[in-house]
């Protein structure tokens, strides 16, 4: 984050950098999960690929602006850590969630014959969010807090790494890789989320909107993806910064 940018021009950072996350990511699931889509059943590896650049072209465009966190829980665990002013967490946040809504709105706007099309109610729900290969939280709450934990250690890491000191776009660009393996790692039991603005903005979308067979918006996991990763934050920022952060 450079905070010679006034407050107003970094959270629009916020809101658009979550935005083209979820157009980009959760396009990438609609393309392989929306029957009539030139991608239908495309496979895990497209839409792990969709999520990585989703995260690393915002980062690579933000990152030197806003930090590009593009996550409430990265937003949160870095002011718990005395790494990120307060004052500014409300604003952050907000944007987060209102880009995660907005990019939600805008697949469906351009996908909407294939939601029309697509008579599975699950796959309707995981072009907007993350619900549990095995229907159990506690395996999905696992899953998300590892997942974050790993995300936002290595994403510090990354940034801070003498390796990349002197070329910030290679510690960004190496953020959205790691999404990308950890989506295809990780991305079996529940999509991953890894983000609480990312499952929990569009599934308000998939619970407002009017879409033929759509199901239901699995409330009683709604937690998951946003508890874990919110504790995830908590402790990856904490063991990057008590590891390795001590000359921040």
């Amino acid at each position: 984050m450079d905070p010679s940018y006034p407050l107003a021009i970094r959270v629009a950072c916020e809101f658009i950098g979550t935005a083209f996350l979820i157009i980009i990511g959760n396009g990438a699931v609609a393309n392989v999960h929306l029957r009539g889509s030139k991608g239908f059943r495309g496979g895990w590896a497209l839409i792990a690929m969709g999520y990585g650049f989703g995260v690393m072209i915002p980062a690579i465009m933000f990152g030197g602006i806003s930090g590009s966190h593009i996550n409430p829980a990265f937003t949160l665990g870095l002011a718990t850590w005395g790494l990120f002013p307060w004052a500014d967490v409300a604003p952050y946040v907000l944007a987060q969630f209102a880009g995660a809504m907005v990019g939600q709105l805008a697949i469906v706007a351009t996908h909407k014959p294939y939601y029309d099309r697509t008579d599975t109610p699950e796959d309707i729900l995981a072009t907007f969010s993350t619900i549990n290969s095995a229907h159990s939280r506690l395996n999905g709450f696992v899953s998300e807090l590892l997942g974050s934990v790993v995300l936002f250690s290595s994403a510090l890491a990354l940034v801070h790494s003498p390796l990349t000191a002197d070329e910030p776009a290679v510690a960004h660009l190496a953020i959205g890789f790691l999404v990308w393996a950890l989506v295809v790692g990780l991305g079996g039991p529940t999509g991953p989320a890894l983000n609480p603005a990312r499952d929990l903005g569009p599934r308000i979308i998939h619970a407002v909107l009017p879409l033929r067979h759509k199901g239901s918006s699995e409330w009683g996991y709604a937690w998951v993806p946003v508890a874990a990763p919110l504790l995830g934050g908590l402790i990856g920022v904490g063991s990057w910064l008590l590891l390795l952060g001590g000359g921040v």
